[in-house]
């Protein structure tokens, strides 16, 4: 299952799904900048990665371009981090909380992913105005299809 749910009342973005990969391999894809460069972002987007302090306190910045040409700075806070089971950060501008959940499944790795946003009016307006369901929806599609790649290689 990879489909998108959103909860107005509570202003969150949710998704689950199961990754033909193992726990570690999606776990490294997550923590290290020269991997999550490569899938993060909506499809069209890249990400230039600037810091990423996998650590609780850590703070995590990057750039993504999208196919326009604009540039759209990120800045994030590790407010947890448990090898292998947890992240969870907070995103600035827009206010949101994530948290990643992994969990080992049938040869494989079922990945749940929340996002909250600080307000309902907040949610209302970024997945109105910036189609934020749409775009975790690809995010998620981009990381499949970058470990399935990864998988391949030598």
């Amino acid at each position: 299952m990879n489909r998108v749910t959103s909860d107005t009342a509570r202003g969150s973005i949710h998704v689950e799904k199961r990754f033909n990969a193992p726990i570690d391999r999606v776990w490294q894809v997550w923590t290290r900048p020269e991997e999550i460069a490569y899938w993060w972002g909506p499809s069209g987007f890249t990400s230039t990665i600037h810091q990423m302090e996998v650590t609780e306190g850590g703070e995590w910045r990057l750039t993504m371009q999208g196919p326009d040409g604009k540039h759209y700075p990120n800045k994030s806070r590790y407010l947890e981090v448990v090898p292998l089971q947890k992240i969870v950060f907070q995103h600035f501008n827009p206010g949101y909380t994530a948290t990643v959940l992994f969990k080992a499944r049938e040869g494989g790795t079922l990945l749940d992913w929340t996002m909250v946003f600080e307000t309902p009016e907040l949610f209302e307006t970024v997945v109105k105005v910036f189609k934020a369901d749409e775009g975790l929806q690809q995010n998620v599609e981009k990381l499949e299809h970058y470990l399935e790649q990864k998988l391949q290689d030598p």
